[in-house]
């Protein structure tokens, strides 16, 4: 898409028009420079390349068309000139050859990076139609926009998916909250259980040592006798003489006896 456009010709004629008109409808309020030339005569070839040279010179222009309108051999001698051929082949800028008619053939068109048949179709090969380039802004400008919208549903579905999976952090401490009394619940089972399983053996030994106390043992009617002033305790009746003083310790309280007599195991 050229910016400014030069064109090497002449001021006057039909070929200017031409390509004035032909750009004007395909992409009004362009830049179009003219350079003004001699086409044709002695001067020609050198006005040609003092033009070309100044254009790339100042390199402010996008293309340049080099245009004239047909005519004999003759007419045309200043476009098959060695010093234009070169000039045209040495510039910078991209040169479009308009010269002559559709069957005319210079060798200016075999150095120059294109070649029009017409001066009218050189202005069309420089600039594209403006309403089919707004026309292609257009649907590229529609095309980036339903793109977006899709890559955005796309993300906006994703990012529901995932907010989906993950729990409010309200939620998440509720369900944390719920666990630990859970767990407190379960703690405290355990402990009464344990605590309830020691009392209950506590228990039981309480029990056997309370069957195996010597209490116990007085409770069922049993006594322990003892020498006084010795408390040594008597198993066998011939440790105590007659007359000597014993204590019998019962459940409950304790006597003070003398022997009166006494007998052993076998009498």
């Amino acid at each position: 898409m050229p910016k400014k456009i030069s064109v090497i010709t002449s001021p006057t004629g039909a070929v200017i028009r031409d390509i004035l008109t032909v750009i004007d409808r395909r992409f009004p309020d362009i830049h179009i420079e003219i350079i003004p030339v001699k086409v044709q005569g002695d001067t020609a070839a050198k006005e040609i390349v003092s033009a070309i040279e100044l254009l790339n010179r100042r390199k402010d222009a996008d293309v340049a068309i080099l245009a004239r309108g047909g005519g004999s051999l003759e007419d045309l001698q200043a476009f098959n000139s060695e010093k234009v051929a070169r000039a045209i082949f040495a510039s910078e800028i991209p040169m479009i050859s308009a010269v002559g008619h559709e069957t005319d053939f210079t060798i200016a068109d075999f150095t120059a990076d294109l070649r029009a048949p017409t001066p009218s179709a050189a202005a069309e090969m420089a600039v594209p139609l403006k309403h089919e380039l707004a026309g292609k802004c257009t649907r590229l400008s529609t095309a980036l926009k339903n793109c977006f919208y899709r890559y955005m549903e796309h993300r906006r579905k994703r990012l529901k998916e995932i907010s989906g999976k993950l729990l409010h952090p309200m939620k998440r401490i509720q369900q944390l909250g719920l666990k630990n009394d859970e767990l407190s619940q379960r703690l405290i089972r355990v402990f009464v259980g344990s605590i309830r399983r020691k009392r209950e053996d506590l228990s039981w030994r309480v029990g056997r040592l309370q069957s195996l106390s010597p209490l116990a043992i007085l409770a069922r009617g049993y006594s322990i006798t003892r020498t006084v002033p010795e408390h040594i305790a008597v198993s066998d009746a011939d440790a105590v003489s007659l007359g000597q003083q014993l204590e019998i310790t019962l459940a409950k309280g304790s006597l003070l006896c003398r022997a009166e007599g006494k007998k052993n195991g076998d009498r």
